[in-house]
């Protein structure tokens, strides 16, 4: 049955307008961005059924687009609007931390980096450069490995923030097929950064590793 068909009262379009976006489930709101279903399933039925082949939204959210094409009702359009939504969500989380302190919306700082590292198939080092005032100036992709490992240069990290003047950092690195406890590896690698890092008086504020929806800060965990 169609969604046009179905009782006005419990259509996502108009729940989300009457109750708020928080009282759908994933595939009511998939639904609402895909706008359309297939022959023989309506658009809640289609993102059920895409949420369902990659296991959870991250895993949606993650896919190339080979394998998002793969789902029947599902191509380069819709795979190019929901990368596009993605970067509005991430350039908007990047506003906040750009205009104000970073460190009085630890939550918000998780949340961009989920959205930055999540979908990730491969290790990937992020750097978030911090002025003064504890201010975003940027963030930036400085390495990138495989499924389970980066190489990452403290020399290049330094010669980075230098160039942006930074006066902190905050350092970012996902384990696409892991969990959010950082390796011994991790640890030692952080030891040495903070050493080479504080050669020229700029301070490491936080580590993050990002698995999945889950990250781990070493702030939190007494590992800085």
């Amino acid at each position: 049955m169609g969604i046009n068909q179905w009782p006005a009262q419990e259509r996502p379009r108009e729940r989300l307008i009457n109750e708020g976006a928080q009282a759908l489930s994933n595939a009511e709101l998939l639904a609402l961005f895909l706008r359309t279903g297939v022959k023989g399933k309506n658009a809640v039925e289609l993102a059920r059924d895409a949420v369902g082949h990659f296991g959870s939204l991250q895993g949606l959210f993650g896919a190339s687009l080979q394998d998002f094409s793969a789902v029947h009702g599902l191509g380069a359009a819709k795979f190019a609007q929901l990368q596009a939504v993605m970067e509005l969500a991430r350039r908007a989380i990047g506003e906040q931390l750009v205009s104000g302190h970073v460190l009085s919306s630890p939550q918000a700082v998780k949340e961009y980096l989920r959205l930055m590292l999540s979908g990730k198939s491969h290790e990937s080092f992020y750097v978030l450069f911090l002025d003064v005032k504890n201010r975003l100036i940027e963030t930036c992709e400085l390495f990138r490995g495989t499924l389970t490992h980066t190489s990452v240069y403290p020399r290049e990290v330094v010669k980075e923030a230098l160039a942006r003047n930074a006066a902190s950092v905050m350092l970012a690195h996902n384990h696409p097929s892991g969990t959010p406890e950082p390796s011994e590896s991790d640890l030692l690698l952080t030891r040495a950064l903070v050493q080479a890092l504080a050669l020229v008086d700029v301070r490491i504020l936080d580590h993050f590793v990002v698995a999945g929806c889950q990250v781990h800060s070493f702030a939190e965990h007494g590992q800085l």
